[in-house]
């Protein structure tokens, strides 16, 4: 396996364990702000933290609707793309084994009730509102990425810096409406396991927590292409 693909699993690991553990450890229920912004933070801070970790060897994508925005904008080869996708997964089911292990061995509660895993709870059960946070979000999120990492913008060694506040910033918004996804891996173990312990409604929403993130990051890609032409 390419250290690249190692690189991406072991990060988006990393990812869910640091953001969705820390939701499921103080919970994000309107009730209680802070868990709000300590969710964003965490997510925010793991996406820090790894781009300076793994960000020479894989470019920590650690996201298949980054991958995407890559691949569409010509930064990647089809078959690394795939091979991106199928780490991030694995990545991601690592990370819920982790903390399955964890809240498990431990008897920690689970605030979130579900790994925390996306739903639609906060726009009402509405799926067309759900895609729609989706999509403008993610388009956010890699539109940022695009136009950090260009060769035209310069910014160096602040990238992952302000990749990271980007992700912070949607989660702040997006948390309390879809508990933000924009990260395709970062939501299908967590769905997953929620069905096992029995909650089956993130499970039965998971696609749009998919198609919403992957169509924000092509649209993402195709303005991007857009505004950086001649």
């Amino acid at each position: 396996m390419k250290k690249t693909y190692v690189a991406e699993c072991i990060g988006t690991a990393v990812l869910v364990i640091m953001g969705c553990g820390t939701a499921m450890l103080v919970g994000c229920d309107a009730a209680n702000g802070s868990g709000y912004l300590l969710t964003a933070l965490a997510f925010g801070l793991a996406i820090v933290a790894e781009a300076y970790c793994i960000g020479n060897i894989s470019g920590c994508h650690i996201n298949p609707a980054v991958s995407l925005g890559v691949f569409m904008s010509g930064g990647m080869e089809k078959s690394d793309f795939i091979g991106y996708c199928i780490s991030q997964v694995i990545g991601g089911f690592v990370g819920s084994i982790i903390l399955a292990i964890i809240f498990g061995l431990g008897k920690v509660e689970d605030m979130t009730g579900g790994f925390g895993a996306n739903g639609l709870a906060g726009v009402n059960g509405n799926i067309l509102a759900g895609l729609i946070v989706e999509i403008v979000l993610t388009f956010i999120f890699v539109l940022t990425i695009l136009g950090v990492t260009s060769k035209k913008a310069g910014h160096g060694s602040f990238g992952g810096l302000v990749i990271g506040l980007t992700l912070t910033f949607v989660h702040i918004l997006g948390i309390g409406l879809t508990g933000t996804s924009v990260n395709p891996a970062r939501s299908i173990a967590p769905a997953i396991f929620a069905a096992i312990r029995g909650n089956a409604a993130p499970l039965a929403a998971l696609w749009v927590f998919i198609v919403g993130p992957l169509v924000g990051a092509a649209l993402a890609a195709i303005c991007y292409k857009y505004l950086e032409s001649k």
